[in-house]
């Protein structure tokens, strides 16, 4: 039942792009790939995909992502009007989730390439033991030492400069809908806390626990585990990441936590969320839900006090799992891709 209710953030950690490729992504980038401001890519996928204006969504738009390289492959093949669709993808910031295996070369990288080109770099942090309950995006650290280590080179790889991190979607709410099981409960309460401090100790770098998501019909039984997680101390809360609620829905959902964890803002996941959650047939309507469609703009600019922004922390265009024709979670599926740009304004 929790799948219909919560929606999950889906396997992006072992998503099935090795460590070794996104290295070389980011080392491309520092190398000069990357605008320098507002300015178009030029040297990169081929995409010519720009910057954002800084006033409007200060986070870096990454040149190498999987929707320029769609792209820049549908210009190639001629097909102009599919490629036009998925730049609308492709020239948004979205969330860089950071792998298992080599946390603080992958955070120098993406931060180093946000910072040359004057933008900030919005991370996921999704590694926590026992991560989604052993299903689509099962895996995580190995134990609570093996976690500490990855934040510590998270942090290291960050350093000074601007960041804002996700951390760890479906983590609290996973404890408080039963599915990962009781007996790790102390134990992630206390990484989800420490992980919190270790990152609220850099110069620049924001950070927002995730809290789940409008479909969840108990939200007052969250508030005392996001105090226990450590909301206090960060900067705010995500909602909706990974999921298709509204944005009037998870702005209200926002604002009922907010209220129980002392007026904490927060930042809403609007990237699949233009049509709403999925209501038709079939099991799993938070995986690769058809008829769906991208949502809201990233920016800072949404006109209520307690949201601090609108964000693509999904990456739109990326698989739920291997439902509905989907590879595995987090691959590229240039079909839903396409499918979500067309159906948006």
């Amino acid at each position: 039942m929790y799948r219909k209710i919560t929606g999950r953030a889906r396997g992006y950690a072992a998503r099935g792009v090795s460590v070794t490729v996104a290295l070389a992504g980011a080392a491309l980038l520092l190398s000069g790939c990357s605008s320098d401001g507002d300015g178009k890519d030029e040297e990169g996928s081929g995409s010519g995909v720009s910057q954002q204006p800084k006033g409007k969504d200060p986070f870096w738009v990454n040149p190498e992502g999987n929707a320029a390289k769609q792209v820049a492959a549908y210009d190639k093949d001629g097909k102009k009007d599919d490629a036009e669709q998925i730049r609308k993808i492709a020239e948004q910031p979205v969330g860089e989730w950071i792998g298992p295996e080599e946390p603080e070369e992958e955070a120098r990288g993406y931060t180093e390439a946000a910072e040359k080109a004057d933008r900030d770099a919005l991370l996921v942090l999704y590694n926590i033991p026992h991560r989604d309950c052993g299903q689509f995006s099962k895996g995580g650290a190995a134990d609570g030492n093996a976690y500490r280590a990855w934040i510590d080179g998270v942090a290291k790889g960050i350093g000074d400069r601007h960041a804002t991190v996700v951390l760890e979607p479906d983590a609290v709410l996973h404890m408080v809908d039963k599915c990962t099981p009781e007996q790790f409960h102390e134990e992630r309460y206390d990484l989800l806390k420490g992980a919190v401090t270790k990152l609220k100790s850099l110069k620049n770098t924001k950070v927002y626990l995730d809290a789940g998501n409008a479909g969840w019909s108990q939200p007052d039984s969250l508030h005392d585990p996001l105090k226990r997680s450590g909301v206090e101390q960060a900067d705010g809360f995500s909602v909706n990441v990974s999921n298709f609620q509204t944005t009037e829905a998870s702005k209200a959902y926002g604002k009922t936590l907010s209220s129980k964890v002392g007026g904490k803002p927060f930042i809403i996941d609007t990237s699949r969320n233009g049509r709403g959650p999925y209501t038709g047939k079939g099991k799993d309507p938070w995986c690769n839900p058809p008829g769906r469609a991208l949502g809201e703009a990233p920016t800072v600019n949404t006109g209520d006090d307690l949201v601090d922004a609108y964000v693509w922390v999904k990456r739109p265009g990326e698989s739920d799992g291997t439902c509905r024709g989907g590879p595995q979670a987090g691959q590229w599926f240039p079909e839903y891709a396409l499918a979500l740009a067309k159906a948006s304004k």
